[in-house]
């Protein structure tokens, strides 16, 4: 399940390395998507234990919504005359970014919380896994961005809508 979860992680930052990150810049974002892939499936197995699994769509249409917007201010701001991205996985975006692909962990969360899962053992794992795994999405969006150029933020922005389509549609 670490594994899968990190996936989805890994190709969303796909897209986002195509910003033209810095190696501090693509450093903090995998740790914060890691921190961020152990703190939602933690509150998915506390709320799992709780209520009933009503909360796993909500939560894949709240990160599909996300990243709907993250992609469609790539893709706009691509094509503004401005050089710097509307959206900058810094401060707030950054949260964004890391809250919209990690909302999926929060329904893994729900689940593993009604099965009685090991808590420390499950969300470490996720956490680790997503944050290898978005630091490698990155680190090859850098380079693909490098070998498409200005389309890079486009290619991108459109990357980020289709997951985002992808978690919203069943």
């Amino acid at each position: 399940m670490a594994c899968a979860l990190g996936m989805d992680a890994f190709s969303v930052s796909l897209g986002m390395g195509m910003l033209g990150l810095r190696l501090r810049q693509i450093f903090r974002i995998g740790v914060v998507i890691g921190m961020f892939h152990i703190i939602m499936p933690l509150l998915g197995i506390i709320a799992g234990r709780l209520l009933s699994s009503y909360f796993g769509m909500i939560a894949n249409l709240i990160g599909g919504g996300l990243l709907l917007l993250i992609g469609l201010q790539m893709i706009v701001s691509a094509f503004k005359s401005e050089d710097e991205p509307a959206i900058k996985p810094v401060g707030f975006g950054l949260i964004i970014f890391a809250l919209s692909v990690s909302v999926d962990s929060f329904s893994a969360g729900l689940s593993l919380g009604m099965l009685g899962a090991k808590t420390i053992v499950a969300v470490g794992l996720i956490g680790f896994m997503s944050m290898l795994l978005s630091w490698l999405g990155l680190i090859m969006g850098a380079k693909f961005q490098n070998l498409v150029g200005s389309y890079g933020e486009v290619l991108g922005g459109f990357i980020l809508l289709g997951f985002g389509v992808k978690l919203i549609l069943p």
